[in-house]
């Protein structure tokens, strides 16, 4: 940068045509532009200017550098025109990092509404349901679906989840309905591997906790392998109802013990710290806000 402050101090000192001048349009003392043209020539080694008490005059290699450094100041500046561009309007490439589930249903479908809007972005979307280090992958932004704990990282609720245990109609009509989360001990679990508690289910009741203890011939890492499962009659499903909640309005699935239900999960947007959040992030977060929360349209009646 001090290169750059140099090449920008001498190139105003030779268009001005004197010291004073360049010292006056650049809001400096005369005796610091002196001081860089200097420190520009003993760290180039050569004379750039000639100075005499009437006049300055170019030098033939400060003639040839002056050419040089005019152009390097011009890409400079475009550079700088092209950043500022990029960080006031959303464009280039959006990395998305989201759940499988979540972002083969809601986030994926979402995306032609999204791009028509802003139609310099190109999105590049990565879906998992490992917790990936956003920095070291390189996503811009992560949808994630947990309890927020501390993090370096900058979260913005996007809608609050609820989830249900739900099995087929004629499922229940075989196996009886729990009337509490004991009674789940006696059903076929479909188990959700990457959860927190894998082999525990997690309930709240009047007086706190219900943690119950599963058992099932079925785990799986997807939640959508798992709704296919408890659909065909395997058995029952804690899901959410971002997945499950189409088949409940039909009649498909229903649901137990919804007085039990789990508090505290939602779906967030995530992103590093930045002083700066590009529009791109910014367009991205806001634009899923809207489309999921804050009553979820997947919870609609």
């Amino acid at each position: 940068m001090d290169g750059l402050r140099g090449l920008e101090v001498f190139s105003r000192v030779v268009e001005s045509g004197s010291f004073s001048a360049a010292a006056r349009n650049l809001g400096l003392s005369k005796s610091a532009v002196s001081k860089q043209v200097a420190g520009l020539e003993d760290r180039l080694g050569v004379r750039l200017l000639n100075r005499t008490t009437r006049r300055l005059s170019l030098t033939e290699v400060g003639a040839a550098f002056h050419l040089r450094a005019v152009r390097i100041l011009a890409e400079v500046e475009e550079a700088e025109r092209a950043v500022t561009r990029l960080h006031a309007e959303p464009r280039g490439t959006l990395r998305v990092n989201a759940p499988m589930s979540f972002g083969h249903l809601h986030v994926a479908p979402a995306m032609a509404e999204f791009m028509a809007r802003y139609p310099d972005l190109r999105v590049e979307m990565i879906l998992n349901d490992r917790i990936v280090d956003l920095v070291d992958e390189g996503f811009d932004v992560a949808i994630r679906i947990q309890r927020m704990s501390d993090s370096s990282l900058v979260a913005r609720k996007l809608a609050s989840i609820r989830q249900v245990v739900c099995a087929t109609p004629d499922y229940w009509r075989t196996r009886g309905r729990p009337a509490k989360p004991a009674h789940i001990e006696n059903h076929n679990c479909l188990i959700y591997t990457y959860q927190q508690f894998p082999n525990e289910w997690r309930f709240r009741g009047p007086d706190g906790p219900l943690p119950v203890k599963l058992s099932g011939s079925f785990h799986a890492n997807n939640g959508e392998a798992l709704r296919s499962a408890a659909l065909g009659g395997l058995g029952i499903y804690l899901g959410p109802t971002f997945i499950v909640g189409e088949d409940l309005r039909t009649g498909r699935m229903e649901a137990v013990l919804q007085e039990f239900e789990q508090t505290g999960l939602a779906v967030y947007a995530v992103y590093p710290q930045n002083r700066h959040l590009s529009a791109k992030v910014r367009a991205f977060v806001d634009f899923m806000a809207d489309r999921c929360g804050p009553d979820p349209y997947w919870d609609a009646e």
